[in-house]
C-alpha cells in the first residue's frame, strides 16, 4: 500500500492544526511550518474543507482551524477526505467475475478491513499526544 503525498501532507497539515488548536492559522504559516508546497497545500485544505474538517476564517487575521476537536477526526477520516479510502486491490472495486472461486479474495477484504480498523481508530490527538 502507497499513501499520496497529498494524504502525507493533508495529515501534516492536521496535525499541526491540532497541536495549536484555538489559533486561526494562514495556510502560508503551516506550509512553512511543514515545508509543504504552499500550492499544493490550498488544493489539500479545500478538501479537508469541504468534508468539514477545518473551517476558514477570511479577512486580515484569516487563516484555518480545526471544524472539531482533535479527538473527534481520525487518520481515517483525513484519508477519506482525500481521496484514500479506495480498497487495496481492483477486486474489491468491482465486481469480479471470479470471485466466487478466488481464494485470494478473503484475505484482500480482511487486509482492507483491517486498514480501515486502525485508520479509524488513531485521532489526530493520539498522534499529537504520542511525542
Amino acid at each position: 500500500m502507497k499513501i499520496s503525498k497529498k494524504s502525507e501532507y493533508g495529515l501534516r497539515a492536521m496535525i499541526y492544526l491540532a497541536k495549536n488548536e484555538g489559533k486561526v492559522l494562514p495556510l502560508s504559516d503551516i506550509s512553512k511550518k511543514e515545508k509543504i508546497p504552499f500550492h499544493f497545500l490550498e488544493k489539500i485544505i479545500l478538501k479537508l474543507e469541504k468534508f468539514g474538517l477545518v473551517k476558514a476564517k477570511k479577512g486580515f487575521s484569516g487563516g484555518y482551524f480545526l471544524a472539531k476537536k482533535p479527538s473527534q477526526i481520525t487518520v481515517g477520516k483525513i484519508m477519506k477526505a482525500l481521496g484514500e479510502n479506495q480498497p487495496l486491490v481492483e477486486c474489491l472495486k468491482y465486481f469480479c467475475p471470479k470471485a466466487k472461486n478466488c481464494l485470494a479474495k478473503n484475505f484482500w477484504q480482511r487486509l482492507n478491513k483491517a486498514i480501515e480498523s486502525v485508520l479509524n481508530s488513531i485521532t489526530l490527538i493520539d498522534l499529537i499526544k504520542e511525542r
